[in-house]
Order: C-alpha cells, then sequence, then structure tokens
C-alpha cells in the first residue's frame, strides 16, 4: 500500500536532485571551461594570467573581511567621553578660563570632537566600503545592494555618514559663527564641502588627466578640518554660538533628517513583504541604524556643548528620555533582516520594528523643540 506514494516522493526528490545538480553544473561550466583553456596554455599566458587571478583572490578576501568585521562599533560609545569634564564651548567665543602661564583657553566643542571622530570610525578604524571597486562591481554585475550579501556594513557606514554630514552644514551655518551675521569660518566650510562628496565614487579628480584623489581621503581631511577648528576654539580664534535658537534649529534639522528616514522605512515596510527574502530590507534598515549611531553620539555631546541651555528650560530629564529612546533602538541587531507583513506570525517585521524607535525619537526631538520655543 505504501509502495505507490514511496515510489513518488523518490522520484520527486530524484528530480529536485537533478535540478540542483543542473543549476550547480551550470555555474560551474564557465570556471571549468576557463581551467582547461589555461591548463593548455604556456607559460607566457599563465604568468600574466595567474598573477591576475592571485591579485583578485587577495582583493576579494581583503574585500569580504572588511565587509564582515565592524572594528570599533559599540553601541555605548558615548561612555568613553568624559563629557562631564569638558567645558562647554561658549556662546560668542568668549575666554572660559585661563590655562597654564596666563595663557587663555576657550572651550571645546564636544559635538565637533564626536563628529571627527565618527569620520575616522567610517574610514579609518574601518575600510569604506561604498566606494571600493569591488563593492562597486557587485556580483557578477548585480549590486551588492540588491543581493544579500556583503552590503550591511555599507548601508550602515552611510547612515553614520548622513548624520556627520548634516551636522557639518549646521556646523557652517549657524554653530559656528555668531547669529549668522559673521564670516563663515573657512576650515568648518571646507569640512562641509568634503562631507558632500559622493561616497559611491571610487576616485575625484580636478581633471581627467590629474591626480586622482579617493573619496575616504576627502573624509578625513574633513576630520582635520574639524579638529583645527577645535584647536581654534581652545584658544578663543574661533567662535561656536551655543544659543538656544540654534539648538532649535539644530533639533529640528536632525528631526527633519530621521524623519525622511522614517518614510523610507515605511514606504518599504508597506509595500514590499518579502520577509526574509527582501533583499533591500537590510539596507534599508541598517541605514536606519547608522543613522540613529551617529545620532546618539551628536545629541549626546550637544547636550555638554548647550548645557546651559538646557539646565535653563529644564530640558534634562527629557533629553536623557530622547538618548534612552535611541540606545533602545541600537540594541535591535538581528542576523537576517525581515520584511514580513506586520501581522505576520513566522517573518517578523524589522523595517516597522526600527521605523517604530525612528519615529519615537523623532517624536521626542519634537517635543525638545516645543520645550525650547516657548
Amino acid at each position: 500500500m505504501l509502495d505507490p506514494i514511496v515510489n513518488f516522493f523518490t522520484r520527486i526528490f530524484q528530480a529536485i536532485g537533478r535540478g540542483i545538480g543542473l543549476v550547480i553544473a551550470w555555474i560551474c561550466w564557465p570556471f571549468l571551461a576557463a581551467g582547461r583553456w589555461y591548463a593548455r596554455r604556456g607559460w607566457l599566458i599563465k604568468g600574466p594570467i595567474g598573477i591576475i587571478l592571485l591579485v583578485l583572490v587577495g582583493l576579494y578576501g581583503y574585500f569580504f573581511l572588511e565587509t564582515q568585521r565592524w572594528t570599533g562599533f559599540d553601541t555605548n560609545y558615548v561612555a568613553a567621553y568624559n563629557f562631564t569634564g569638558m567645558r562647554a564651548a561658549g556662546g560668542e567665543g568668549g575666554e572660559a578660563g585661563a590655562g597654564e602661564g596666563g595663557t587663555r583657553t576657550c572651550g571645546r566643542s564636544a559635538i565637533t570632537e564626536v563628529t571627527a571622530d565618527l569620520i575616522d570610525f567610517n574610514v579609518d578604524e574601518n575600510a569604506w566600503i561604498s566606494s571600493m571597486i569591488l563593492y562597486k562591481l557587485g556580483l557578477f554585475g548585480v549590486p551588492w545592494d540588491n543581493t544579500p550579501f556583503f552590503d550591511n556594513k555599507a548601508s550602515f557606514q552611510r547612515g553614520v555618514n548622513q548624520a556627520i554630514r548634516r551636522t557639518t552644514v549646521e556646523l557652517v551655518d549657524t554653530l559656528g559663527r555668531v547669529r549668522g551675521t559673521s564670516q563663515v569660518d573657512s576650515g568648518l566650510q571646507d569640512a562641509r564641502g568634503a562631507m558632500q562628496i559622493d561616497e559611491y565614487t571610487w576616485y575625484f579628480g580636478l581633471n581627467p588627466f590629474g591626480f586622482k584623489t579617493p573619496t575616504p581621503a576627502f573624509y578625513r581631511a574633513a576630520a582635520r578640518d574639524l579638529r583645527a577648528f577645535n584647536d581654534r576654539l581652545e584658544t578663543c580664534t574661533a567662535v561656536f554660538d551655543a544659543r538656544a535658537d540654534n539648538l532649535i534649529q539644530f533639533i529640528d534639522r536632525i528631526a527633519n533628517d530621521i524623519g525622511s528616514t522614517s518614510a523610507i522605512l515605511r514606504e518599504r515596510s508597506e509595500n514590499y513583504n518579502g520577509g526574509w527574502f527582501d533583499f533591500r530590507a537590510d539596507d534599508r534598515y541598517w541605514f536606519a541604524y547608522g543613522q540613529l549611531y551617529g545620532y546618539y553620539g551628536i545629541l549626546t555631546a550637544a547636550r555638554t556643548d548647550f548645557a546651559d541651555v538646557i539646565a535653563q528650560r529644564g530640558l534634562a530629564t527629557l533629553w536623557q528620555a530622547t538618548e534612552d529612546q535611541i540606545t533602545s533602538a541600537l540594541r535591535l541587531q538581528p542576523a537576517i533582516i525581515s520584511n514580513g507583513r506586520e501581522d505576520g506570525w513566522i517573518m517578523p517585521s524589522h523595517l516597522a520594528t526600527m521605523g517604530f524607535y525612528v519615529l519615537r525619537v523623532r517624536s521626542n526631538l519634537v517635543e525638545l523643540r516645543l520645550v525650547l520655543d516657548r
């Protein structure tokens, strides 16, 4: 009685096995054919091709290693800063105290310091993935962002970079000068310009035949300009304008920035329900995660730079609640990102969950702005 059923399933599994074998054979055939062609060639041809293949293997090995190794990643990285012992930058660059030998010293900006360190984290402690030539080549021409492989770190770095970009713009437009009427700080302006460089471009040059500069080099230059600005602040030759209206604008811009990310998460979550097979969901998730990771340090630093304003307006509790919301979001580190239905029970909706936390952070920022604006 069971023999027909057993034979039926046997034939099914045999057919599946033959299908898998055909797929593997189809994938391996070009490599086997190339291997046979290579074996019949002389050493004048074998040598150069062998060297090229070794270089490619080394490059891909480095690429795979760097995409999986997240050096310096720490969701509580702000604990390493001595924010409590850091003198606030001060309203209009006035003297904050006197150092040894009567040298005038003003406070360094915590926001500027954290922003420079985030750049170092992205391009010095880690390799910048998005502009690597092998990342741009993709998987047999398919962009890595469209595959489930080797793109999470790149998306995370771009999210951190978005927070850095937004901050450098605000440093130039409002924070790094007095009431928007004084001269723009040239160092900050250079930093802002460097951070606007497209993160995907492999090399830049002033002309087609001139010197080419890799994208991370621009970001490193921005970090140097930010640290130079902090050095000038310390000697009272630069300005950090820590007024309440500047804090209002800074918070407003950050809220708008993460609000745009929330809309991207919502759009993907509502219109695509591929579960674990939505290969673009991880890009959206890790971009949002990186953006919150960057803003966590920047907002914590702003608490120091604007300490007087926060104390005068009684914002300490609300500010702490905002930071707590971000740290709650940073605890979410699923191994595989799923974009299932929000009411599904097999495949979770990680995008909806991240979107919920992003909106909570934005809601807290809007509330901070409203209290400051009273």
